[in-house]
């Protein structure tokens, strides 16, 4: 054999080796992926130990180790680990999210709060007298009408007796004041602006008093004029109503920062409920960032509204006679399809969970319900819950045992679930009601916390459309949604003033309230602060 054809030969033979080398690792690659195929399969799919908790999960196993309730009280889903939050699947759209865009919080533009009051300020003048205040309506509208009251008694040099609270509302609570707040912290830390007491002395308990029904949206003039001339007949004045008592704008400054003073720093709750709702929010945040959702399906709502989208006629007949027998709701003959198209309806619970997909969220994400029992019960909720599993309310979250002291007083358990909604990473109210507002507002002045207000009018016409089939879930309503809620998620701005063209007390109701957005009069910019402070 020539030289030439040994070398051919054993080139052959190296190759043919490599060959079959290679056929080995090939067969024995394939043999391994078949058998970790067969123990994979073998593991349990719902078993998390099996894999790496996400941050979320950690800061859940965390708060598991520390807290024994989960497995004392919590039903089985609280028990399971969340779902994914980076991806959601929902009426044939999928979608990759960036979470942090989901959750960011709108650019606070470096406001801060600015609510000391002015070198012109002075220590409360001599009491002429003392003021009593009846303080009407829900926990909300309560808080916005004892802050109101704080500022008229300085307005008019009074001694402010501490309020009553509304015990012949819808709810009929019984609470008292030193029940749902912290009335000695309220008290002193007001010490400087306005002279507070728990009742009025002895000698005056037989006084007789002035009943003052204050009028709506007033300004100073009213409270230094016409009021305070009543002091030189009178020793005690009684406001029969609290709420919008006192005008939203063209107030002094410094009164305007009183009014934040005692709404955002004096009128904290009862120290029980703050205990609990801080509570409360801790075991919320072990399923990781959450949403308060405000979800005002609630029959005193509905019934006061005229709202029935969704209701049987039984339903619809049953709030039109609560609405007949509440002697106090002057409207009574009410347009349900026209409320809805004009935007004055809460959205249901199945548009609430179209809404939320349409923004993005998926379907782990976690979602308190700060509300009482919703109108129709559990039922009325299933498409919510199909959609997001993971919906908690106080109820779930806290031991019959731990609700026990709030369980029949509406007012305190409404205060629960205010703090839950004021420390939640998002604020969704489905109607512009008073806790919505007062929630709206506090997230404004702690740094604007995310808050994002739901156009219903707008929401309404896309939902039919989709009822009619003519639109369907997917990416052109999420589009639209998106486009829709943008500019409505909290953002620093100005409060907004009357409508144009509105005159008399339409005008003032027109109004952005005070306390849904306390900016300009006491949030100012970082570097304005840091000038007049040096």
């Amino acid at each position: 054999m020539s030289v030439v054809g040994k070398r051919r030969w054993r080139t052959l033979l190296i190759l043919r080796r490599l060959l079959m080398c290679a056929i080995g690792t090939i067969a024995l690659m394939k043999l391994l992926i078949v058998h970790v195929q067969e123990v994979v399969t073998k593991l349990p799919a719902s078993d998390a130990s099996y894999r790496l908790p996400t941050q979320h999960e950690f800061g859940y196993l965390r708060l598991s180790r520390e807290r024994s309730w989960m497995h004392e009280f919590a039903p089985p889903h609280l028990l399971k680990a969340p779902l994914s939050l980076t991806a959601h699947k929902f009426g044939g759209v999928i979608t990759s999210l960036d979470p942090n865009k989901l959750w960011k919080r709108p650019p606070n533009r470096d406001y801060v709060p600015c609510v000391e009051p002015s070198s012109y300020y002075t220590t409360p003048p001599e009491s002429r007298g003392y003021l009593l205040v009846h303080a009407n309506g829900g926990l909300n509208q309560m808080r916005a009408g004892i802050c109101d009251m704080v500022a008229v008694a300085r307005l008019i040099n009074a001694t402010l007796v501490i309020p009553e609270l509304d015990k012949r509302s819808f709810w009929q609570d019984s609470s008292n004041f030193s029940d749902v707040f912290d009335e000695f912290h309220f008290i002193n830390s007001l010490v400087d602006d306005v002279k507070i007491v728990k009742g009025l002395p002895k000698e005056l308990a037989n006084a007789t008093r002035a009943v003052k029904h204050f009028r709506s949206w007033s300004g100073i003039d009213y409270y230094e004029q016409e009021i305070v001339r009543m002091w030189e007949d009178y020793k005690v004045i009684r406001a029969a109503k609290s709420d919008s008592r006192l005008a939203n704008n063209d107030l002094p400054l410094d009164i305007q920062k009183l009014r934040c003073r005692a709404c955002y720093q004096a009128l904290r709750f009862a120290p029980q409920i703050e205990k609990m709702g801080k509570l409360l929010v801790e075991r919320m945040s072990s399923y990781g960032r959450f949403i308060a959702l405000h979800l005002r399906f609630e029959k005193d709502m509905l019934a006061f509204s005229g709202c029935t989208h969704d209701l049987s006629t039984e339903e619809a007949e049953e709030l039109k006679t609560i609405r007949e027998n509440t002697t106090w709701w002057k409207v009574k003959d009410i347009d349900p399809v026209e409320q809805r198209a004009k935007g004055y309806c809460p959205l249901t619970p199945k548009e609430v969970g179209m809404f939320l997909n349409a923004l993005g969220f998926p379907s782990g994400t976690p979602v308190y319900i700060a509300a009482g029992d919703i109108y129709g019960g559990e039922s009325r909720i299933a498409d919510l819950q199909t959609r997001y599993p993971i919906l908690m309310n106080k109820e779930k979250l806290a031991s019959a045992e731990e609700l026990e002291p709030f369980i029949n007083h509406a007012t305190q358990m409404a205060a629960l679930d205010y703090i839950v909604s004021v420390e939640s990473d998002i604020f969704i109210p489905t109607y512009s009601g008073n806790m919505a507002r007062a929630v709206e507002g506090h997230r404004r002045f702690l740094g604007h916390r995310k808050t994002i207000s739901p156009d219903r009018k707008a929401l309404v016409r896309l939902f039919d459309k989709i009822d009619g089939g003519t639109m369907k879930e997917g990416k052109n309503l999420a589009r639209r949604v998106y486009e829709i809620h943008r500019r409505r998620q909290g953002s620093p701005r100005k409060r907004k003033g009357p409508v144009s063209g509105t005159k008399g007390t339409d005008r003032f109701r027109s109004e952005e309230a005070f306390y849904v957005n306390p900016l300009p009069d006491c949030l100012c910019h970082k570097d304005i602060l840091h000038e007049s402070s040096r």
